[in-house]
């Protein structure tokens, strides 16, 4: 697991191992599923055949009766998130693009609060959103400036990318050509921690002055940085999906397809900065 979204909920880790009791190896039940010998047996015993046929004859429950996760709950609320995240962008590209600081801060407290928190919060999520509205708006305009080339055109060009990285990661994992594997699980935290101390290293050089311009990022290293970092947010949609897909089949509460779309919003965010640092840069060297 390398989303902390996903990694901290307990609705979306990995499956428990199976416990031993008394020589026996049992498997914790998924959520939805009777329990038995807790309160009693399962069983029809004391039901009159008329209640045995009516029950027969209802139709089966669906998820949304039942009120557990399904895909188009993810859909639906990730949609949702998407859509008002652009809508702010745009207006803070519009009206207000220097206040992309003080979203990257809100931003990045909400994102940690509601990676940690264990129940989600529809309210700290939609203003999640928002605040990144409010980075992305501002840091998009900022980009475009820096690299001295028109930032609408250099923006519709990050979303296309971003957009088109996510149907190929969404198609690789329901082919099956890609498996989210342990041993795929840790290569890729293992890369994630290098990159992330790679970056924190870079920005201390550059907003102390040792470097200029994109530090480290700089010319044709900056686009092979900026191309691995794309294919490590790839794969991190990959973990995502997986994680979702299990979550789905383990039949955990409706109410945690928001963690499941602030998980692949918060994915998907990062995807995007990377295509349009990466277009910045690229142009930058021209």
């Amino acid at each position: 697991m390398s989303n902390p979204v996903f990694s901290n909920s307990d609705m979306f880790g990995e499956p428990r191992r199976t416990a031993r009791r008394g020589g026996a190896t049992t498997a914790p039940p998924q959520y939805g599923q009777p329990q038995y010998g807790q309160y009693g047996t399962a069983s029809t015993q004391g039901a009159d055949a008329a209640s045995l046929e009516n029950m027969y004859d209802a139709p089966s429950a669906t998820t949304a009766d039942t009120k557990r996760l399904t895909y188009d709950d993810v859909i639906i609320k990730t949609g949702g998130l998407l859509a008002l995240l652009v809508v702010v962008a745009a207006a803070t590209w519009t009206f207000a693009p220097g206040l992309w600081p003080l979203g990257m801060i809100v931003g990045l407290v909400l994102g940690l609060v509601n990676a940690f928190k264990k129940n989600p919060s529809p309210v700290l999520i939609t203003l999640y959103a928002v605040a990144e509205g409010v980075f992305l708006g501002g840091i998009s305009l900022l980009f475009g400036s820096i690299a001295g080339v028109e930032a609408t055109s250099m923006v519709l060009q990050a979303v296309v990318a971003t957009m088109a990285t996510f149907a190929a990661a969404l198609f690789l994992f329901k082919s099956g050509r890609v498996r989210v594997t342990p041993k795929f699980t840790r290569w890729l935290l293992i890369a994630l921690v290098g990159y992330l101390a790679f970056s924190l290293v870079n920005v201390v050089l550059t907003w102390s002055g040792v470097l200029q311009g994109w530090g480290m990022r700089e010319g044709p290293l900056g686009i092979v940085i900026g191309l691995v970092a794309v294919g490590l947010a790839a794969a991190s949609l990959i973990v995502d999906f997986d994680a979702i897909k299990r979550g789905v089949e383990q039949g955990v509460p409706a109410r945690y397809a928001w963690t499941a779309a602030f998980g692949l919003v918060v994915t998907l965010v990062w995807l995007y900065l990377e295509f349009l640092r990466l277009l910045a840069i690229f142009n930058s060297s021209e």
